[in-house]
């Protein structure tokens, strides 16, 4: 028992409360993220839309999110955090409940491009935030525990999303919306803003200034274009997975049950990953990450029944086990403390321009030169991430170093109510 109250206490202790009503809200938006898991079956099965066009309208999902995460980064350093949160959670409630009622292709494709937009402009603002109010020493484990909360409120959102499309997909839409403005109430009224106003983020403060100095940051930008890769792989599981998996005859609820086990070990074991990373090479880290979900993805060429699929996503899950938290750390220890809500944008950005990549470039891949190839082509996208990770591995730990020795990307000693800045033109 002594044993394991110390553990809870080095998992859990110690950590701001801003962080734990982030963390809250994390858990019940995920617990109703129906949409997205479902979203191509829907399309497909209830819409009749093509492998095509519903790989069409996720990949505008993916534009409005690369728009918004663009967008969002911005805000949440001039404008601030909790506005743009707030904003950005308000939004999508409402294009959610839109996009469940749209029917025609062109509404059903403008609702997710609208939907993308709301929803990724949150990603930056929190990030930045989770790195504003969490001590660099307790980053990673604070992260690990927002992923464990993700996991766990996706595992639960699969399997119940399964059965409650029986009743009507409409339902899937309602209760998504309903979790996001719960998630904005939380907000509203525990979360303060943790944007501290200095001279530098003055000075740094016009936009075209920020990208600038982002898009000169080569060492940022090949970790950016890493995740980009590792994206176009992952998110294969939310479009050509579910099509694959109904192909092979199994349901949507099956679908729902095998993808939850992505969910259940990541709630089983992530609290346990921080431990076993802890003072390795995070290049090391992220290449075997790479290699293992580009394994687990491969295998899914040979599955025809749902514990083959589950088995792949298994072995694919231990790879995403190994690289979010080290991923997030990096996020943070790379950004210049002025500028990082934009560059947690730039970060979002590259999964939101796989969001509208992967599902066309998946669907055109496997109607084209068929399922196999889909798959094998992902276990080569890890190999090649494997080795850019080795490779540009010592530029990142060396740069790191030196925003740590400067105190760049250090988070501020105190945290103050930031002054209101109003976003250009405003």
């Amino acid at each position: 028992m002594r044993a394991a109250k110390g553990w809870l206490q080095d998992t859990t202790g110690g950590l701001p409360k801003i962080f734990w009503y982030l963390w809250t809200g994390t858990l019940i938006n995920r617990l109703g993220s129906f949409v997205l898991v479902f979203l191509a079956i829907y399309l497909t099965q209830e819409r009749g839309f093509s492998a095509s066009q519903a790989g069409v309208v996720l990949g505008l999902w993916g534009a409005g999110g690369a728009v918004g995460a663009t967008v969002g980064g911005t805000l949440s350093d001039r404008w601030g955090r909790r506005p743009t949160l707030l904003t950005a959670h308000l939004g999508g409630a409402v294009m959610m409940l839109a996009l469940g009622f749209a029917h025609e292709l062109w509404a059903v494709g403008l609702g997710a491009l609208l939907l993308g937009l709301f929803a990724e402009a949150a990603r930056p603002a929190f990030g930045a935030m989770m790195i504003d109010v969490v001590p660099e020493r307790d980053r990673l484990r604070a992260f690990s525990l927002n992923y464990w909360a993700i996991n766990l409120g996706f595992a639960c959102a699969a399997v119940l999303a399964g059965f409650a499309a029986q009743a009507g997909y409409l339902l899937l839409f309602v209760i998504n919306a309903a979790t996001t403005l719960v998630t904005a109430v939380i907000i509203f009224v525990k979360v303060r803003e943790t944007r501290t106003i200095t001279v530098s983020t003055r000075a740094s403060a016009a936009p075209v200034g920020a990208f600038r100095a982002i898009l000169n940051d080569r060492v940022y930008l090949w970790f950016v274009g890493l995740n980009l890769l590792g994206a176009l792989v992952f998110l294969q599981h939310i479009s050509m997975l579910p099509i694959a998996m109904a192909d092979s005859g199994l349901s949507p609820a099956t679908y729902g049950s095998v993808i939850a086990l992505n969910g259940v070990l990541i709630v089983v074991g992530q609290l346990f990953v921080p431990r076993l990373i802890r003072g390795r090479s995070r290049s090391h880290v992220l290449a075997l990450a790479a290699v293992v979900m580009g394994l687990g993805f491969g295998l899914t060429a040979f599955a025809d029944t749902a514990w083959f699929y589950g088995l792949t996503v298994l072995i694919w899950t231990v790879g995403e086990m190994l690289n979010s938290p080290s991923n997030a750390t990096l996020i943070a220890e790379l950004s210049p403390s002025e500028l990082r809500g934009r560059y947690q944008g730039a970060f979002s950005l590259s999964w939101q321009l796989a969001g509208a990549i992967a599902p066309i470039l998946g669907g055109l891949v496997r109607e084209q030169a068929g399922n196999a190839t889909l798959w094998f082509g992902c276990a080569g996208i890890g190999l090649v991430m494997a080795v850019g990770h080795l490779v540009s591995g010592p530029a990142r730990e060396r740069r790191a170093l030196a925003l740590r020795t400067t105190g760049a990307g250090s988070p501020p000693a105190t945290l103050k109510t930031a002054e209101p800045v109003a976003p250009s033109g405003g």
